[in-house]
């Protein structure tokens, strides 16, 4: 239940609001992702009008404000296309003008192709107060203790590293119940991330070369059952997924 909606002009201004004790403050982007119908009493701050909604080249890395929506990113120039694919398999064309980079990447539970990626790409966070950075991974590890007092105002990532992304659903518009994202460094490190279970993305490798990166992915999915999928599918499915994204990889290295 929302008691208090506050639309501050300055960074300042946002953080002195969060930093309260009570009553419980929440920052607000666009609101795609917000529960508004819980019973606990919460102010909300509204991120609007803090100019967080650029997106900027720096070096190999792109800057991307929090308040950026994902369809502004998807129609970024020179955007990795399995990033895109992701975004559009995050949300649907009106939703993805409403919801925020930052506010996705928040609220993602283990089904969020968008979260899966990112995680892959190695993304990293800037947080205010004290202009801290620190890792997706990290951050989706103690998210909730990250979340108090803090404002998330840039997301980076280097948009040149090989990427690929696969996925299974039951329909196209459904969010998966498998879904793989590896990422390809030039100086060979690899990340591949898996979704479509769980609370967050699964984080499956980090290192040097690609060997054994399917039986990484059963075996991460090996307890993976719910109501939409059992384990023993899952953790088939994404050894497969897994195997499709480096023969994505490995063809367009032919390619280029």
């Amino acid at each position: 239940m929302i008691v208090e909606y506050h639309r501050p002009q300055t960074l300042a201004e946002a953080l002195e609001l969060l930093q309260r004790p009570q009553p419980p403050t929440r920052p607000l982007g666009g609101g795609t992702a917000f529960d508004f119908k819980g019973d606990q009493p919460v102010a909300v701050v509204d991120v609007q009008s803090l100019g967080l909604d650029a997106i900027e080249r720096q070096g190999n890395l792109l800057q991307v404000g929090a308040t950026v929506t994902l369809q502004t990113l998807l129609e970024f120039t020179d955007l990795p296309p399995a990033l895109g694919d992701a975004i559009c398999h995050q949300a649907t064309y009106n939703l993805r003008h409403q919801a925020t980079v930052g506010g996705s990447l928040v609220s993602a539970n283990g089904r969020s192709p968008f979260g899966v990626v990112m995680l892959a790409l190695d993304a990293q966070l800037t947080l205010m107060p004290g202009e801290r950075t620190l890792s997706y991974g990290d951050f989706l590890a103690l998210r909730d203790e990250f979340l108090a007092g803090h404002l998330i105002t840039r997301i980076q990532f280097n948009p040149q590293v090989e990427l690929a992304y696969q996925a299974v659903a039951r329909t196209p518009a459904d969010l998966p119940i498998v879904c793989a994202a590896l990422a390809r460094w030039q100086s060979g490190r690899i990340r591949l991330a898996l979704g479509g279970w769980g609370k967050t993305p699964t984080l499956v490798l980090d290192g040097q070369g690609h060997e054994g990166l399917r039986l990484a992915a059963e075996s991460a999915f090996s307890a993976a059952a719910d109501e939409w999928a059992s384990a023993e599918y899952r953790s088939q499915i994404s050894g497969v997924l897994a195997k499709r994204c480096w023969e994505q990889i490995a063809a367009k290295a032919k390619e280029g």
